[in-house]
């Protein structure tokens, strides 16, 4: 089977990629010219998705027969920031894809990745949230990824394209780099303990529940879904259980070996939050056989020790 990983380059590609290879997959990856990418697949290529010609040319030579489109802005804080890349990237982006797929007139399964924040303002008769549920934005990026999912809808049904909608909730894991909630906690703690900084925590809003998986069970979602999904089908990935921020950093915080204050900075407080956001993953289940392997305690903790020697190994080149 030949798969084609669009943003192979962020967070997660790595993580789908060993996925991939256990099934031993052909894989091919994309990225952005600026990006820097070191992994053991078929064929890695620069691809800019607001550029037509470029995704043409990629496909056209991959000839997939799937693929998987990671490639999103996807921080919920910068899309505040910056409301047009995020528009731009996440909407033309996919909207060029599907144009290429159909003008190449090829027929690879596509899985598009959602996110879990789609779902905007829930009410309390709505958790756990069903993927029939309607979708109230409360954020920017959500809002891109809720066009997403409607954009595929139409291309699934109006050009047959077998496409699968994923919705996918909180993931954290070892490699995510700041701008995330477990990381940058985690970043900022290493930097206190390895460089002797101030031992004060910078935090957003901590009373907010969400839905957080290990990266590994997303990604092994994703391939299963490629194998078992129903085509125009769109499912929850997540773990089915609300974990508060507040707890999160509780679980750093009592791994840490210094004492360490909380402060609120309101420059990390969103203008629009959501209190609570958990998914309802049956159907992701009774559709694949899915299930949770990794302990989300154990992943914030690998985390912090990941930040922990990324920020020793600073320290040491910089002496």
């Amino acid at each position: 089977m030949r798969s084609l990983i669009i943003g192979g380059a962020g967070f997660v590609g790595p993580y789908l990629l060993h996925e991939l290879n256990k099934i031993n997959d052909t894989v091919f990856i994309t990225k952005m010219p600026f990006e820097k990418l070191d992994l053991d697949c078929s064929g890695i290529y620069d691809m800019d998705l607001l550029d037509p010609d470029q995704i043409d040319k990629v496909l056209s030579e991959c000839r997939p027969d799937r693929i998987f489109h990671l490639a999103a802005q996807s921080s919920v804080y910068l899309s505040w920031k910056k409301p047009e890349l995020t528009l731009n990237v996440n909407n033309m982006g996919a909207l060029n894809l599907l144009e290429s797929v159909r003008r190449l007139n090829i027929s690879p399964r596509i899985l598009m990745v959602g996110s879990g924040e789609e779902y905007g303002y829930l009410k309390p008769t709505d958790i756990p949230v069903k993927e029939d549920t309607v979708l109230r934005p409360g954020n920017i990026y959500a809002a891109t990824k809720a066009f997403q999912n409607m954009l595929s809808s139409v291309y699934h049904r109006a050009y047959g394209m077998d496409i699968i909608c994923t919705r996918a909730f909180n993931h954290i894991g070892k490699s995510q780099m700041p701008g995330f909630v477990v990381p940058d906690f985690c970043k900022q703690v290493a930097e206190i303990e390895v460089k002797g900084l101030s031992p004060v925590i910078k935090v957003g809003n901590l009373s907010s529940k969400r839905d957080f998986s290990d990266v590994r069970d997303v990604v092994r979602a994703y391939v299963l879904l490629m194998e078992k999904g129903r085509s125009g089908e769109t499912y929850n990935i997540g773990s089915g259980k609300a974990m508060e921020i507040r707890k999160i950093l509780d679980i750093i915080l009592s791994c840490s070996t210094v004492d360490i204050k909380v402060e609120q900075d309101p420059d990390r407080m969103r203008p629009s939050d959501i209190p609570i956001i958990v998914a309802d993953v049956e159907k992701l289940k009774a559709d694949t056989g899915w299930d949770i392997e990794y302990p989300i305690e154990e992943t914030i903790k690998e985390s912090l020790d990941m930040w922990r020697e990324k920020i020793r190994l600073e320290v040491s080149h910089e002496k």
